[in-house]
């Protein structure tokens, strides 16, 4: 009847809340959904592949991106660098282009003051212990930097009031299928083509 705008799907959490995971499956259950690759100063984890799951720079390059305003929002997590790449995604979302993006609490909420009408979800694990266990389970911190992500768990978890949604991750199939239904709301949320629709049948009187 007439073209949507791309929606911006911005997945948050703790770290270990499997928003990871999570936006894995949803991308490999909708074929039509197209994920930012997010640039960072970070190393590669084993089995992660520049280009694909992140653009890996060194920090120097990524100053010099920010200086040259290439990034949609860039945050410190830690002792990293992580940026949303800018004109890349804002073409895809005038295309029509639904993208997703999996980022920090810091980084989600640059890209809430510079486009509101993203979708903002809150993944949440089903306790801290599990969230410990997750953390622990993936052998890819030290103890050190574990305690650390752990500490913080509670104070992240108390951002989710700037989110539009949240889910608990329990359970993948679950938590793409009410991902799914999220979207499926806000494609037919009048806020968005009010102004469309109305233009529309205006024109056929």
């Amino acid at each position: 009847m007439f073209k949507r705008k791309g929606l911006l799907l911005v997945v948050s959490g703790p770290s270990g809340a499997g928003k990871g995971t999570i936006c894995k499956a949803l991308l490999k259950a909708n074929e039509d959904i197209k994920l930012s690759v997010s640039a960072t100063t970070r190393k590669p984890r084993v089995g992660e592949v520049d280009g694909i799951n992140y653009h890996f720079v060194s920090k120097e390059k990524f100053q010099d991106m920010i200086s040259h305003n290439e990034f949609l929002e860039y945050a410190q997590i830690y002792d990293n660098f992580y940026g949303t790449p800018k004109s890349s995604i804002m073409e895809s979302l005038n295309n029509g282009q639904d993208i997703l993006l999996e980022i920090e609490m810091q980084g989600a909420m640059q890209i809430k003051n510079v486009y509101p009408e993203g979708v903002f979800i809150f993944a949440l694990p089903p306790s801290l212990e599990e969230l410990k266990n997750r953390i622990v389970g993936r052998g890819t911190e030290t103890m050190e930097e574990i305690e650390k992500r752990f500490g913080c768990a509670y104070e992240e978890i108390k951002l989710i009031e700037d989110y539009d949604y949240f889910i608990f991750n329990k359970d993948i199939d679950t938590s793409v299928k009410e991902i799914q239904n999220i979207i499926a709301c806000e494609k037919n949320r009048v806020k968005r083509y009010k102004d469309i629709i109305l233009d529309k049948f205006k024109e056929e009187l």
